[in-house]
């Protein structure tokens, strides 16, 4: 068959260990990176033990199956594995592809959280195609029987994920992605068209170059490894300019350490901490594609960090060994830079080992509520020097319970400084005029902006109360200057301080035994090891609650963040200068 006669070709080409025929150069052909393959060779064979020890785990997705099957696989195929043709991966690779099968509805689908799930079963039938391919092309009279029962899936599959919806902007990627493998094994023209639907729709990114969820774990995870699918098996190699923007803005949102910063996400992760170790094959196969040296860099440093389950990415080598070529010389990423994203009010800000995030492109101001796909997160600013991390600036009147300041975007009024500001009104609703007076009293159940009733808010004359604030962040030599200005209402405030846990604090106070403490007078400091960020002055011992507002303390909600919190506080009208510095 064509298709074993490619991947088999491939497979060989790997094994030989010193060249890979897909990949001409001026001498012909092109080097493996030797130290690639043995680091992902080492990585999965340490997950395929943990694998056979709870392949009969009942509690796992259709989606934890699938890539259990495919870890077996990577190793099984792979010569260079210790587990190369190992007989006793063959039963437990058994019982996954069954229990895949058994799962699977009469209409093709899975239910992962989400009932007969078109998207959800597209992520698994990618690893279902991965290990289908890698099987056919080892071509192991042992496993006809585990081609066979997966063929079967992914034939029950496709006219499935060819006429099925989805819910989010990269499902429609993902899903086209499954339906290019899919095809590749098995051609349908429907198949073929799906895709084009999908494309013709338009990709969904924005002008700084990151996808509209502005998301690493829900956006350019799925994204970008999708489009590059896409790209390679149905040549459309237009898709790989989405991809490379994003990973160009992917380099200015990159910690030292390898953490991805993730502060205007409208997803889960605005608030999680991710790692890059999820690009690897993205930074791989753009850095060869277009030689470039600052891709092959955060390549070479996730190979170097060793995080991250790096064993999942030798079933990709297999599939594609011009992955495994030899990086072009590397590059310096940048490191002294201030990066605007306008699109989505946020900067970033990098001078060697400190970096700073200055953010006010939550959606909260066009859309005022709290919900999955909205950017809420009222965290505005970020700092770290090396292993000292400040995961989060917040503030918080009491004003009318209507909780953390968010800015109503990011002005840049400097060559180092930035502006966030926002107004908060709340109203007193006056009589209702008397065309919309009812005898009956029943009136429209509306919002006020913090809470319904059945007031008819819309139609009152109201009064309002308002309070001003606004945040101008400065870069210093050292540090940053973060000055705080309310005005319009009488209200006391809290500015919150989260440390990264694993540091410590001093001159603080501490408050109570959950990991609060106040900053009185002075200065205070945390440190990590050789690393330490100072803040201050303190304003004054009166303890000021962090507010989240109605939203979240009607249904007992919280937006503490995790950490060691520093609280300094206030009251309007009034200015406060907090001084961040590093060392």
């Amino acid at each position: 068959m064509q298709r074993r006669t490619f991947l088999a070709g491939s497979l060989a080409g790997l094994s030989v260990g010193t060249v890979l025929p897909g990949l001409a150069n001026a001498a012909g052909s092109a080097p493996a990176d030797e130290e690639l393959l043995a680091l992902l060779t080492r990585a999965n064979e340490t997950q395929i033990p943990l694998v056979l020890g709870n392949h009969q785990n009942a509690g796992d997705s259709v989606r934890t199956v699938a890539r259990k099957a495919r870890r077996l696989v990577a190793g099984f195929v792979w010569n260079r594995s210790r587990y190369h043709h190992d007989p006793t991966v063959l039963a437990p690779l058994r019982f996954l592809v069954d229990k895949l099968e058994s799962t699977q509805h009469d209409d093709g689908t899975y239910d992962v959280g989400n009932l007969h799930s078109p998207p959800d079963s597209a992520f698994a039938v990618q690893d279902f195609c991965t290990v289908y391919a890698l099987l056919d092309a080892d071509d192991s009279p042992e496993t006809q029987v585990h081609r066979s029962v997966l063929e079967r899936i992914i034939r029950k599959a496709g006219p499935a994920l060819a006429t099925g919806g989805v819910h989010t902007p990269n499902h429609r990627w993902e899903i086209s992605a499954a339906l290019a493998r899919t095809h590749h094994l098995f051609p349908d023209r429907r198949y073929a068209a799906r895709i084009d639907d999908w494309l013709d729709e338009g990709i969904d990114a924005t002008p700084d170059g990151i996808y509209s969820e502005r998301s690493s774990t829900y956006a350019s995870e799925v994204t970008n490894p999708s489009l590059l699918t896409i790209a390679w098996l149905r040549g459309k190699p237009e898709l790989l300019g989405f991809v490379r923007r994003n990973l160009e803005a992917t380099l200015h949102l990159l910690e030292p350490n390898g953490e991805v910063d993730t502060i205007a996400s409208r997803r889960q992760d605005q608030n999680r901490i991710r790692d890059v170790w999820w690009y690897l094959t993205q930074f791989r196969e753009l850095a060869l594609h277009d030689r470039d040296g600052r891709f092959a860099t955060v390549a070479k440093d996730i190979e170097r960090r060793g995080t991250g389950e790096l064993g999942d990415f030798l079933a990709e080598v297999l599939e594609r060994p011009e992955l495994a070529a030899v990086l072009p010389p590397l590059r310096t990423v940048p490191t002294d830079f201030v990066q605007e994203y306008g699109a989505h009010g946020l900067a970033r800000i990098r001078r060697g080992d400190r970096t700073a995030s200055v953010f006010g492109g939550t959606d909260f101001h066009d859309i005022p509520v709290i919900a999955s796909g909205l950017s809420t997160n009222p965290t505005f600013f970020k700092l770290r020097k090396g292993a000292a991390i400040l995961d989060s600036v917040r503030l918080s009147p009491q004003f009318f319970s209507t909780g953390h300041f968010r800015s109503d975007g990011l002005r840049r009024t400097g060559a180092r400084t930035f502006r966030l500001g926002d107004e908060v009104k709340v109203p007193y609703h006056l009589p209702l005029p008397r065309r919309y007076r009812r005898a009956d009293g029943a009136y429209a159940l509306t919002p006020d902006g913090r809470f319904y009733a059945s007031m008819d808010f819309p139609h009152r004359p109201k009064h309002y109360r308002t309070l001003r604030t606004s945040v101008t962040v400065a870069e210093t030599g050292t540090g940053f200057d973060l000055s705080f200005a309310l005005d319009g209402s009488e209200v006391p405030f809290a500015i919150e301080l989260c440390f990264r846990p694993g540091g410590t604090l001093s001159g603080v106070q501490q408050l109570d035994a959950s990991g609060n403490y106040q900053l009185v007078e002075g200065t205070g400091a945390y440190t990590v090891g050789d690393d330490r960020i100072e803040f201050g002055p303190g304003n004054g011992a009166t303890r000021v609650a962090m507010d989240p507002g109605e939203r979240y303390t009607h249904l007992n909600g919280s937006l503490v963040p995790d950490g060691l919190r520093v609280y300094v506080t206030g009251r309007s009208p009034g200015r406060i200068t907090l001084r961040l510095r590093t060392a």
